[in-house]
């Protein structure tokens, strides 16, 4: 991941009308990312300027991060957090979302194929067309194929595993209802998933979530026009595209 730079759009508003711009768009992309309009996205680039990127990614920090811990405290009890951001994170922002994007692969408490409908099923929700174009290799030969992924769309009648619906549900919360977790959706995963396999599932989610940059800013265009593309993770978090199944 690294700053996006769209091209300044023409017609940039006033430096009065900066704050009402950001804050539209800020307000759009917590609600419904894929609902963000192109005069939203143009009023944003204005005001952002050079910015937008480092912007775009504070944003998603302000958006996100209570999501997670309130996903982990909903999970777990609720936890000490910090009050403030790291101050050795240090203006750094996008190296640290690297570093969450390069780590955050490495856990492997939950299966691959779970981990790729928790996957896809934000794809579908943030409708980030890269996202929805891929597949992961390793899901795809521990047996899944299109109708498992096919199944993220109507998961709560399908046949995948109970923890795969019940990671599904979990997921869309966090994505729609963060500040009102259910206790039946937080019982149901709890009851399915070991504690490590919780916290990588609330991890997951968080990561996968970057994508909402992207499609805030119209930069989420898929790599292939039709079909999918096999993708996998290096072990040093790097992603590879373009991939065969063998």
């Amino acid at each position: 991941m690294v700053p996006l730079e769209p091209p300044m759009p023409v017609g940039a508003p006033s430096p009065g009308e900066h704050s009402e711009a950001v804050f539209a768009f800020a307000e759009q992309c917590t609600t419904d990312v894929a609902a963000v309009t192109p005069e939203q996205r143009a009023a944003f680039l204005g005001a952002a300027g050079p910015a937008v990127g480092d912007l775009a990614a504070a944003l998603w920090v302000v958006d996100f991060v209570p999501r997670t811990r309130a996903a982990l405290d909903a999970l777990t009890g609720p936890g000490r957090w910090p009050d403030q951001v790291d101050p050795d994170v240090g203006p750094d922002l996008w190296g640290a979302l690297d570093g969450l994007i390069r780590t955050i692969p490495a856990l492997d408490a939950l299966d691959p194929v779970t981990s790729e409908l928790i996957r896809l099923r934000g794809a579908r929700q943030h409708d980030c067309r890269l996202c929805q174009s891929l597949r992961s290799r390793p899901a795809l030969l521990a047996g899944a194929d299109e109708s498992t992924f096919a199944a993220v769309d109507h998961y709560g009648n399908s046949d995948l595993s109970p923890l795969a619906r019940a990671a599904l549900t979990f997921t869309d919360a966090m994505i729609w209802t963060p500040g009102h977790l259910e206790p039946g959706t937080v019982a149901g995963l709890a009851g399915l998933a070991t504690p490590a396999q919780q916290v990588e599932l609330v991890l997951d989610v968080t990561r996968n979530a970057l994508n909402k940059i992207a499609v805030a800013l119209a930069a989420d265009a898929a790599h292939v026009e039709d079909g999918f593309e096999i993708y996998d993770v290096e072990p040093d978090g790097s992603l590879l595209y373009g991939l065969t199944l063998r």
